[in-house]
């Protein structure tokens, strides 16, 4: 099967700097796949890349065989990518409901004004509704954005690139930031994603327990570069792995 996103040789440089170096990177469609590394890896730089923020220096990156590496950002999203960032991105004087059911109405293409047609509104507002129901956020809709918990409004942007209906999702760290007692709750909305079975879901994250519970496949990054590629078992046995970085990563997580 073809892979739904590639990379060939993807590389960026900042000056003298090769934050990301010759990535060949590939993920099948519906796979749960997640990319690890020690800070400074470049495992930002490289969503960056693949969502457009950043523009490469070599390379390119295949979207369903599409060459999007040139695309904007935007373009890439209508497209079907979808990307999270460590540092929240919604609305904040809106309420939750119209947070998402404007992603809504951006998917289907009708703008502002179109709202006076009471049915397109309905429709919109029930289909906002079902992805806010999926993100476990239903009871909190007429709540205005800036009043959720730091861990409620990750999980309405999750529902915002939902009602994209994006085919990929791109996230960045989606616990950075929160309490102990709130990373239960946005693990609980990964899986359930991840149960529907329709997305494949690109992940960032520190957290090695949540990784190996939700990943099929990890990618190691290593000072920009690709340092192993394998399922979760076989990335914990791969002895590179373990040496640059594996045993460092639990040290941080005791203190």
């Amino acid at each position: 099967m073809e892979p739904i996103l590639q990379t060939s040789d993807l590389t960026i440089a900042f000056g003298g700097h090769i934050a990301v170096n010759k990535v060949n990177f590939t993920v099948k469609e519906n796979e749960f796949k997640s990319i690890i590394g020690p800070n400074g890896a470049g495992k930002t730089t490289f969503f960056n890349l693949l969502s457009g923020q950043l523009q490469a220096s070599e390379g390119n990156i295949l979207f369903k065989g599409e060459d999007i590496t040139k695309l904007s950002p935007t373009m890439r999203t209508r497209k079907g990518i979808g990307r999270s960032f460590q540092i929240t991105n919604v609305f904040p004087n809106l309420t939750v409901l119209e947070n998402v059911r404007l992603a809504v109405q951006s998917q289907a293409g009708v703008r502002y004004n179109m709202l006076s047609h009471f049915l397109s509104f309905r429709s919109f507002q029930d289909k906002a509704l079902e992805w806010l129901s999926m993100v476990f956020l239903d009871e909190k809709a007429n709540v205005i954005a800036k009043n959720l918990a730091h861990g409620e409004k990750r999980k309405l942007e999750i529902a915002m690139l939902l009602a994209l209906e994006t085919e990929i999702l791109l996230l960045d760290e989606p616990t950075a930031g929160m309490s102990i007692e709130e990373v239960p709750a946005i693990l609980e909305v990964i899986k359930n994603i991840k149960k529907q079975g329709n997305r494949t879901i690109v992940l960032i994250e520190h957290k090695m327990d949540m990784i190996l519970d939700l990943s099929e496949s990890i990618t190691v990054l290593f000072n920009g570069k690709l340092l192993a590629d394998g399922t979760p078992e076989e990335i914990m046995n791969n002895e590179t792995v373990q040496t640059a970085y594996l045993g460092g990563l639990y040290d941080e997580s005791a203190s």
